[in-house]
């Protein structure tokens, strides 16, 4: 029993002492004065939370995704118009979000990207999909904010591509 525990141990020691640090990128997300954002999800105590937990979680997971360990991201968002509206006129459908090609998502924000204390890249942005209709399987989404959420990935793909590149390198070796 001891000596196949050793051996375990033996066999498991290059590999543990050669593996980086790979602790993911670090984001910091904050909503500044929420509700006084232009959608109504945001106006709504009971509605309030659970969406702004929802784009924290899709934040850690794009931040985990594309940015390398080390480098810190801040996000303050400043103001979220999600995808569609309710349409209070329609009784019928009044609690229900309508997607119509005018009624895109849209969101505000100021981002601060920083490696070691030295600021990489920081800029205040308008996200604004008008065709996110039009996008590939947009139809068939039943995710929460599917639209919303996709827009805030093209925006991480974009803005972050040379370091996503680079994570990707680093993480096959090459």
């Amino acid at each position: 029993m001891l000596r196949a525990l050793l051996l375990s141990i033996a066999l498991a020691l290059p590999v543990l002492i050669g593996v980086p640090n790979t602790a993911a990128a670090d984001v910091t997300v904050t909503y500044v004065s929420p509700e006084k954002f232009h959608d109504r999800e945001f106006r709504q105590v009971r509605t309030w939370a659970s969406a702004l937990a929802e784009f924290d979680k899709e934040f850690a997971k794009l931040a985990e995704r594309y940015l390398p360990a080390g480098q810190d991201l801040t996000v303050e968002v400043l103001d979220i118009d999600l995808a569609g509206d309710f349409e209070l006129w329609n009784f019928d459908y009044r609690d229900v979000r309508i997607m119509r090609g005018t009624t895109p998502p849209r969101i505000r924000l100021r981002y601060t990207l920083t490696e070691g204390g030295k600021v990489l890249k920081q800029d205040e942005v308008r996200l604004s999909d008008m065709n996110y209709l039009s996008r590939p399987g947009a139809a068939g989404d039943t995710e929460r904010f599917a639209h919303d959420k996709h827009l805030v990935e093209d925006w991480f793909r974009k803005t972050f591509k040379v370091t996503a590149g680079k994570r990707a390198c680093l993480e096959s070796g090459t």
